[in-house]
C-alpha cells in the first residue's frame, strides 16, 4: 500500500523510494517566518503600547456606556495601573480622537501622581483642541489649573505655545492674564512671544492691548520693533501633534 508524505528533501540515511514512499508533488510545505522581519516594537510616549491601547478602548467604552462605576473600574484597573509614559499617552491618543471630555478626567488622574511636572505643550495642545470643540467653560478650568500649577518652569516655547493657541481662539482676557503669568514665573518674553501677542491681537482688532505689548517690547527691544515684520519659525516640538 502506497502512503504520501511532504518533505523538503530525502534523508541522508536512507533512499524514500527504497521503502515504499511516494512523493506528492502537490504537498504544501510549510516555513517558520523570520521573526527578525517582525515590526518593530511599540515605543512609550509616542507610540501606543498594547496596555495603553486597551486602556483607551476600556475608556471610551464605558464612557460610551454612561456608567460611572464601569468607568472607575476601568481607571481602577486598566488605567492607573499603567506607567507614566503609557499615562501620558493615552491622554494624547484621547486628545487627537477628540475624546475631551474622556481626556480631562484623566488629566484630572495623571495630576495626582506623584511624578507629575507640570507641562506647558500638554496645556497648549489641551486648550486648542477643547477650543476647537467648542468647550470654552473646560477652557477656562484647564487654564485654571495652568495658574494653580506650583512649579511651573519659564519654558518660552512652552509659553508661545500657549499664546498661539489662546490667540487662535481669540479668548483675548486669557492671552493678557498668560503674558502676565510668564513674568511672575520670570518667563522673560521674546521676539517670538511679541510677535505672536502684537500681531495676533491686532488681527482681531484688540488695538489697546496691542498698544500696552508695544510699549512693553520698546523697553526691551528699542524703538523700532522691525523684529515684527521677521517671518515666524514655528519649532517642530510645537508644530507637531501628539
Amino acid at each position: 500500500m502506497d502512503r504520501t508524505i511532504a518533505t523538503t528533501a530525502p534523508c541522508a540515511c536512507f533512499s524514500i523510494a527504497s521503502i515504499g514512499f511516494k512523493l506528492n508533488p502537490k504537498a504544501i510545505i510549510i516555513t517558520m517566518k523570520d521573526r527578525s522581519k517582525n515590526r518593530k516594537p511599540l515605543q512609550k510616549g509616542r507610540n501606543l503600547s498594547i496596555e495603553a491601547i486597551q486602556a483607551v478602548q476600556s475608556l471610551k467604552r464605558a464612557n460610551r456606556n454612561n456608567s460611572f462605576s464601569e468607568l472607575e473600574r476601568v481607571f481602577n484597573f486598566k488605567f492607573r495601573r499603567l506607567l507614566k509614559f503609557d499615562m501620558m499617552a493615552v491622554l494624547r491618543e484621547l486628545l487627537r480622537q477628540n475624546e475631551c471630555l474622556l481626556a480631562l478626567k484623566v488629566f484630572d488622574d495623571i495630576r495626582k501622581e506623584t511624578w507629575y511636572k507640570p507641562r506647558l505643550l500638554i496645556y497648549a495642545d489641551m486648550l486648542s483642541v477643547f477650543a476647537s470643540n467648542g468647550l470654552f467653560k473646560e477652557v477656562e478650568l484647564i487654564y485654571s489649573y495652568l495658574k494653580t500649577e506650583s512649579c511651573l518652569d519659564p519654558d518660552i516655547v512652552g509659553f508661545n505655545a500657549v499664546l498661539n493657541a489662546l490667540i487662535s481662539f481669540q479668548l483675548t482676557h486669557l492671552v493678557m492674564d498668560c503674558y502676565e503669568l510668564m513674568k511672575v514665573v520670570d518667563c522673560e518674553p521674546d521676539r517670538s512671544s511679541f510677535r505672536i501677542l502684537i500681531k495676533g491681537l491686532e488681527s482681531i482688532g484688540e488695538t489697546g492691548f496691542s498698544a500696552i505689548l508695544r510699549r512693553d517690547a520698546q523697553k526691551i527691544y528699542g524703538e523700532s520693533l522691525e523684529f515684527l515684520e521677521e517671518e515666524e519659525e514655528v519649532p517642530a516640538v510645537v508644530k507637531r501633534r501628539y
